[in-house]
């Protein structure tokens, strides 16, 4: 008897799953085999948290395939060698899987495992399951080959899974079991599939209604944001049902949409399509360029901002010390909890590249560290952007000053993530080093002492930071370079939100 292998690795539900639905219309029994790499455990990205949330999103799954007549296989170490292990136990006949977009190091093992399928003689099926396009011969097909994936059918979960009726799942790990340290978050999700879609219902019924105004806000975008990025990196939930379910509520808007049960849902989902239009959008370019984590898309330019690493400065940043309230309260906000809305995400990562001048990679392996979402394609396409080492973006210096006056007028923000600041008033908590002795005497807040002053002078490095930015960008080889990124990574559409991510 020969079996099927489904092979999960970001794809962790039974919905709209392309590689499980045609493992179950081969007829073979199935394995399911969710194997964690050794390998990745000391790369500079990963975190024993994100671990942990795959695992507890497997568990969840377990159970779900379980209840079906399914079994689930957990392997740890070199891919290969559980290949060989599975393949002398049941012989293998097909490994399914899901496409991943991932780093160099995940490309070169399924690479492994197409050859390992090939010198053994068992097939490898691989199926694209969100809206990236792989072997895309140019960047101008990239959206009618996306968009036609994305208004495909949804894929229905199976009711029955046939299986080796001798052998039962295994016990999913807990991190901690590889020597990872697991921090605990605040406020974490529900793991696994039906959380997923009760998080995305939940966005739909009501949360969403503010989104378009809420999603720049720390405070309101906690609520008003979707907050699936978790389940989609893990692949509870993939960008097509969003899709789905995001145009079914936009057709319900339509038959009405002045109703005070509909009113201001219109724009919301539709800077809520064009978001998840985005997300496509830097997916794909991981998939053209898997070593986004390591290397600037212009390297020309990345060679002349010469970003030297200093620990002093690194430490306060990471560790939110800075000494500007509303960054260190950002950043204590998401070591605490694992998220942040986007806009505050691009800040982080602007004030680490130009206002303090550190260098790309060490900052954008500490955020995604941090979070709990993180996905490879999205981040190190943002850490790059935001550190202005494409060519083929604005520079996006954030006024740190300016954010905190317009996202956390009242200090709210700042006084819950940075209790040092509690007694500061209101006048003074944006800049609390402008507070006199006295001031900080009858706050209990000696500037210096119990809360930092701030690291440099904001105003000024950042405007030292864009001016070394704009001198690089005009360098002819790094233009040159740009024109080349451009082709192969370039929007072809400028949209309103892109004219919007400009303006701060």
């Amino acid at each position: 008897m020969t079996v099927s292998l489904v092979w999960l690795r970001r794809d962790l539900r039974l919905s709209d799953n392309p590689a499980l639905a045609q493992a179950i219309a081969d007829g073979r029994p199935i394995l399911f085999l969710f194997h964690l790499d050794s390998e990745r455990l000391g790369r500079h990205d990963v975190d024993g948290t994100h671990i942990q949330w795959e695992l507890d999103c497997l568990d969840r799954l377990r159970h779900d395939i379980e209840n079906r007549g399914g079994i689930v296989l957990f392997r740890f170490g070199h891919v290969l060698a559980s290949l060989n292990e599975l393949n002398a136990e049941h012989n293998l006949h097909t490994i399914y899987g899901n496409e991943e977009s991932g780093l160099q190091w995940s490309w070169e093992r399924d690479k492994s495992v197409a050859k390992w399928c090939q010198e053994n003689d068992v097939n490898f099926e691989e199926f694209p399951s969100n809206g990236v396009v792989r072997r895309l011969r140019s960047r101008d097909d990239w959206k009618t080959l996306r968009d036609r994936r994305i208004d495909a059918s949804i894929i229905e979960a199976p009711q029955r899974i046939s299986s080796v009726k001798t052998l039962h799942s295994d016990l999913i790990p807990h991190a901690t079991s590889f020597g990872l340290e697991v921090r605990e978050h605040q406020y974490r999700p529900e793991p696994g599939e039906t959380a997923a879609m009760d998080t995305l219902f939940s966005f739909l019924d009501e949360r969403g209604r503010g989104y378009r105004k809420g999603m720049s806000s720390p405070i309101s975008g906690a609520s008003m944001c979707s907050r699936l990025s978790p389940y989609l990196s893990s692949g509870c939930i993939s960008i097509r049902q969003i899709f789905y379910h995001t145009k079914r509520k936009q057709r319900r808007i339509k038959t009405n949409p002045r109703s005070a049960e509909n009113r201001g849902w219109s724009g919301s989902l539709s800077s809520y399509q064009s978001r998840l239009a985005w997300h496509c959008h830097f997916m794909q370019r991981l998939e053209a360029e898997a070593t986004l984590d390591e290397q600037a898309m212009n390297p020309e330019l990345d060679a002349l901002l010469v970003r030297p690493y200093d620990e002093e400065k690194f430490l306060a940043w990471a560790n939110g010390t800075t000494g500007w309230p509303f960054f260190d309260a950002c950043m204590r906000s998401l070591r605490a909890t694992g998220w942040i809305n986007f806009r505050m995400r691009a800040m982080m990562q602007s004030v680490a590249s130009y206002t303090l001048w550190l260098p790309w990679r060490v900052t954008g392996a500490h955020l995604a560290r941090q979070f709990l979402d993180y996905e490879p394609g999205i981040h190190w396409s943002q850490i790059q952007m935001q550190s202005g080492v494409t060519g083929i973006n604005s520079v996006r210096a954030y006024s740190i000053l300016k954010q905190s006056k317009d996202q956390d007028p009242d200090g709210k923000f700042i006084k819950r993530w940075v209790p040092e600041l509690r007694d500061v008033p209101l006048e003074r908590i944006h800049e609390p080093w402008l507070m006199s002795q006295e001031e900080q005497t009858d706050v209990s807040c000696i500037i210096g002492i119990d809360y930092p002053e701030p690291i440099v002078d904001e105003k000024v490095t950042r405007k030292e930071g864009i001016s070394q930015a704009y001198k690089a960008k005009a360098d002819a080889e790094a233009k040159l370079r740009s024109k080349m990124v451009y082709l192969v990574h370039g929007s072809r559409k400028r949209s309103r939100f892109q004219q919007a991510s400009h303006q701060k």
